[in-house]
């Protein structure tokens, strides 16, 4: 008997035959991809994906006895490659071959220099797997699968970008079915994954929910209801392309969950999307979905990943599997197969251009959906065409609805005309027309809305000035535009004992950022002092109102979402009348960060044109011409690889000749931070504890560890993680299994309860922890 999987202990008769591996695993990659036309395609994938595992060096290394040394595990994924192109040629072929090559290790670049590339893989030599057709059944023939391949419309912003987004959407379909089969076979045919798509239950969920809150009671109310039956009235529409330019106050956030929910009942999608910048903090929006609204197990929130393919230890197999397959079972990598899915910017457009297999296996569930990408303008300008791209190719060839939602629209669409000109002198953009706008008259709801006057101090403030204004102000936030200087300022309010300072940053964990969240606005709302410093984490739709805010330099955009944390809900008296105040300064006691410069250089100029509202829809579209065109057309598709300027759209236009897509390049030129952040998880409360404690002793992660442990992490530095890992004061979780991928904050005494992970001295120790 030929198998695919083993089992450590047990008799061959309870091994996995590899027949049925390839069978399962073809059927259910079919499934995922027939949501977009490639159901033909990805079934050849999965029928041949393990077929090396039929030679006999794989069969000797399946039963060697765990622990036992020997000669290193085989390639065994080359083999499905090389026959994928031998039976449907060079062109669909390579397609298939990429996937299946990368199915362990993930997508290659197709040709270059380096020796690890699809065109080697596939003329290096490997263990004889003669007699493979014996286990696959139902393989289509090359014209059976020419005729079921989709035919793909060219993508507006560049035609070369359509057919490596396939051969991405079929390798995450390949992989993610890999997945779950294994699971399904170790936990004897129950798959622990508990997912599923929108049912009509949903919806009338939150129909009933907003019904019940719905309010005439106020002209701001009158308004949201206004532009929530608007909304809902362009549900007909055709999926595509959306705009909802909504100011702060208007009920943006639900407005979009019930066009979302109304659209996908009328035209059959399968879920929603809803992505926050990544500077944000998530769990408001999932807890509003989850509880407010009661979609409760509906929603799936997802935003700190533990990065398995980049941190897996060291195999003894050549494609990372391990001799029984358990490998694939310490991913416990996310793939969003949930009705309602809130996530990061970072998570969705890396995602979308990642190479590796725990980030892609998603990517196939964004087919048929509805894509919310609130606050659309923080997209990064580097990166702006291809993620214009990504987002074209989801609604022109995948079925999905995008909406982009924001308070300030970064002009992106065609009409627009903000972008630069492409070098043939086309206009460059997205085609949403005028009537794919859901709410009505974007320009009279910001007349209407108005909430806040905005003031512009030109000359540097010091911190002192700024601790004094506080002084003066018990209820009142300042935000900055680094941890260092949120930091300074807070502790020199907490030195001159300022009653209610407070202090917001990343380096707090997420459950204790949502306590201090939830003790403010109980503060505030019993009218005591708060005066909280945070960084930019507090901007994006975080549901919190100051009677004045002042915001480091930054963008327009920047200043508006600041904007948005004050006078929310037009609490100082009737809107478009009483206005809250936000101040725009620079520091003179930190410098303005580099990248945040490029932001603040065209505000300037649009500030200096003296508008009566610095943020209304005139001001913010001469910003984004200023910004755009400033930068110019090259600067919008301007990955850095190796420390040099990388095209990413250009690189795949130039990589279809021959289709040798450079996949791993692009995937490491596609940064929305510059900084590399990994995660360290702290022992926050009794919940990490018991996660941190399955960790130690489970033979492989809990169904769902990794989602629990999202609450529990702080992102730090690359190279400050791997100081404290050094030092002691961090150590990795069973680094035989995991690598480093779980790494847990040993000396407790560097998280403090008011500024969270101590980054000063790692090598600090309170002094009660040298008692034993």
């Amino acid at each position: 008997m030929t198998y695919a999987h083993s089992k450590q202990g047990e008799r061959e008769a309870n091994w996995e035959p590899l027949e049925h591996h390839l069978s399962a695993v073809g059927h259910r990659a079919e499934g995922f991809a027939t949501w977009f036309g490639a159901g033909v395609m990805a079934r050849a994938m999965g029928l041949l994906h393990d077929i090396g595992k039929c030679s006999a060096a794989y069969q000797a290394y399946i039963r060697r006895p765990a622990n036992s040394g020997g000669p290193k595990g085989p390639d065994h994924s080359t083999a499905g490659a090389r026959e994928a192109c031998n039976i449907y040629g060079e062109g669909y072929g390579r397609i298939l071959g990429f996937g299946i090559a990368g199915h362990h290790s993930g997508l290659m670049n197709g040709s270059g220099e380096e020796g690890r590339t699809l065109s080697t893989r596939l003329s290096k030599a490997v263990e004889n797997y003669a007699g493979w057709q014996a286990h696959v059944a139902g393989l289509p023939d090359a014209a059976t699968l020419k005729a079921a391949a989709p035919m793909l419309r060219a993508n507006t912003i560049d035609k070369g970008f359509s057919a490596p987004f396939l051969t991405r959407m079929l390798f995450s379909s390949l992989v993610d079915a890999d997945f779950l089969e294994t699971e399904t076979f170790y936990a004897n045919g129950n798959s622990p994954r508990r997912g599923g798509c929108l049912q009509p239950t949903h919806l009338e969920q939150l129909r009933t929910f907003l019904a019940r809150h719905r309010r005439a009671d106020s002209e701001v109310n009158k308004l949201r209801s206004r532009i929530l039956d608007h909304a809902n009235a362009k549900a007909e529409l055709e999926p595509g392309l959306f705009t909802l330019t909504v100011p702060t106050g208007g009920g943006k956030t639900l407005i979009s969950l019930s066009f979302a929910m109304e659209h996908a009942a009328r035209h059959g999608l399968r879920r929603i999307v809803y992505v926050i910048p990544f500077t944000s903090i998530i769990e408001q929006t999932a807890a509003i979905f989850r509880d407010d609204v009661g979609l409760a197990d509906a929603v799936l929130e997802h935003h700190a990943s533990f990065d398995w393919d980049q941190r897996r230890p060291r195999s003894d197999d050549e494609d990372g599997e391990g001799a029984g397959g358990l490998a694939k079972l310490r991913l416990d990598a996310e793939n969003w197969d949930a009705p309602v899915v809130v996530t990061t910017a970072v998570q969705f457009f890396e995602s979308l251009f990642a190479a590796r297999t725990s980030q892609a296996r998603k990517l196939h569930n964004l087919a048929q959906s509805v894509i919310v990408l609130d606050e659309a303008q923080s997209i990064p300008v580097h990166l702006l065409r291809p993620c214009m791209a990504a987002i074209e190719e989801l609604a022109r060839n995948y079925g999905a609805s995008v909406i982009l939602c924001t308070a300030t629209q970064p002009a992106l669409r065609i009409e627009d005309g903000a972008l630069p000109l492409r070098t043939d002198k086309s206009a460059d953009g997205l085609d949403i027309p005028e009537e794919r706008e859901l709410a009505p008259d974007p320009a009279d709801l910001y007349r209407r809305l108005r909430r806040v006057a905005v003031a512009w101090r030109k000359a540097p403030v010091a911190d002192e000035e700024i601790a004094a204004r506080f002084a003066q102000a018990p209820q009142m936030l300042c935000v900055v535009n680094s941890r260092a200087h949120a930091q300074a300022l807070f502790a020199r309010l907490h030195a001159e004992g300022q009653q209610g300072a407070a202090h917001l940053t990343t380096l707090m964990c997420a459950r204790h950022r949502r306590e201090v969240l939830a003790r403010l606005r109980h503060d505030l709302q019993q009218q005591r002092p708060v005066r909280l410093v945070s960084t930019s984490l507090i901007e994006a739709g975080v549901d919190i109102s100051f009677p004045e805010v002042w915001r480091a330099a930054a963008g327009l955009f920047s200043v508006a979402q600041a904007a948005g944390r004050c006078n929310r809900s037009g609490e100082l008296g009737a809107l478009g009348e009483a206005f809250g105040k936000v101040v725009l300064f620079e520091s003179a006691d930190h410098a303005t960060p580099r990248m945040i410069e490029a932001f603040y250089a065209p505000a300037r100029t649009v500030l200096r044109r003296g508008l009566d509202d610095p943020l209304g829809l005139d001001a913010v579209r001469a910003y984004y011409e200023e910004l755009y065109f400033r930068k110019g057309y090259a600067a919008l598709d301007a990955g850095r690889l190796d420390g040099v300027v990388y095209s990413i759209v250009e690189m795949l236009r130039l990589g279809g000749r021959g289709q040798a897509w450079p996949f791993a390049d692009v995937a490491r030129a596609f940064r929305m931070i510059d900084d590399v952040m990994d995660p360290i998880i702290v022992r926050f409360d009794d919940a990490a504890e018991d996660a941190v404690h399955a960790l130690y002793h489970a033979p492989v992660p809990p169904a769902g560890l990794s989602r629990l442990l999202q609450q529990y992490v702080v992102p730090v530095p690359a190279r400050v993680r791997a100081e404290m890992i050094a030092l002691g004061a961090v150590q990795c979780i069973r680094p035989e299994d995991y690598g480093d991928r779980f790494a847990v904050l040993e000396n407790r005494a560097l998280y403090d309860a008011r500024i969270g992970l101590r980054l000063d001295d790692p090598v600090w120790r309170a002094a009660e922890t040298n008692v034993f």
